[in-house]
């Protein structure tokens, strides 16, 4: 079992011709994971690296059966490119993208609201089940098959974090960076959802970032939820980070409550463990 993404799941890569996409399509490709089209506008060529190319995302879902994109175009066009794509009603869009302008999102979060599409990222790794098939930039050879699902705001704390869940025994089931910007598509909660319905997965571990309300709606959402797995939330304290950031737009979209110590309380409150390093998370998770 898996959340998201296993072999079956029929990829679209946009910006497939883009040096970033076209050094890691391959290993996704070795690694298992189901690519069956690339997106380039307005290109001539009918194949890269032995894919089809199509020129728009509704075309290649039409002429595949696609579900899923993954997008690694610049970001002045991944705006256009994530719309198009929810547009399509695929049902899972992973953005890898980063430095999209703010404004940019907010018009992604409007087209959202109204979609069946689930957007990870921007700014993400990507999505990953250990051993069957990945979308995005993960090392792939750092991740085993297990039984603990791994949400995440941090990309390179989610790498320290693989190694050590894999040194105690445990491995993973399916791991999600949700991106390391502000505005994300997708926060904790609807992973959490996916991950309660997953018989692999035994308990879940969520990596906090600095700012935003993620970590609030995931506490207020987790508490009044009636079927839900062990969640082992890893906050590392972010206090010097906060003082050099002063007025942050986070802390007044927070009303304040944005620091790793705030966090903390409502998330236990809510029946979340805390951890605030590697070693606790690892005696929580040998507990369970």
């Amino acid at each position: 079992m898996a959340v998201l993404v296993d072999e079956h799941t029929k990829v679209i890569v946009q910006g497939l011709t883009g040096t970033q996409a076209s050094f890691h399509t391959p290993r996704a490709i070795k690694y298992g994971t189901n690519v069956v089209a690339g997106v380039v506008p307005n290109k001539k060529e009918k194949e890269h690296l032995g894919i089809p190319l199509f020129n728009t995302v509704q075309e290649a879902k039409d002429k595949t059966g696609a579900t899923a994109s993954v997008i690694f175009v610049p970001a002045k066009f991944a705006k256009d490119a994530i719309i198009e794509a929810i547009r399509a009603k695929l049902k899972l869009v992973v953005a890898i993208t980063s430095g999209i302008p703010v404004n940019d999102m907010m018009e992604i979060r409007h087209e959202l609201e109204n979609s069946q599409t689930l957007l990870i990222g921007p700014n993400t790794p990507g999505i990953i089940t250990p051993q069957v098939a990945y979308m995005g930039t993960f090392p792939d050879n750092i991740h085993r098959s297990g039984n603990i699902g791994i949400i995440s705001r941090s990309s390179t704390l989610t790498y320290e974090t693989v190694l050590e869940i894999n040194r105690a025994g445990f491995g993973e089931s399916t791991i999600v960076g949700l991106g390391d910007d502000f505005i994300i598509g997708t926060g904790f909660i609807d992973i959490i959802k996916e991950f309660n319905n997953d018989k692999q997965t035994k308990a879940i571990v969520t990596i906090g970032g600095y700012g935003g309300n993620y970590e609030i709606e995931m506490a207020h959402a987790y508490k009044n939820m009636s079927k839900k797995k062990p969640v082992i939330a890893l906050m590392v304290d972010d206090q010097a980070y906060m003082d050099n950031n002063v007025g942050l737009a986070s802390d007044i979209i927070c009303r304040g409550i944005t620091t790793a110590a705030e966090k903390k309380q409502l998330l236990e409150s809510a029946g979340i463990i805390v951890v605030d390093n590697l070693l606790s998370l690892i005696e929580e998770l040998s507990r369970l």
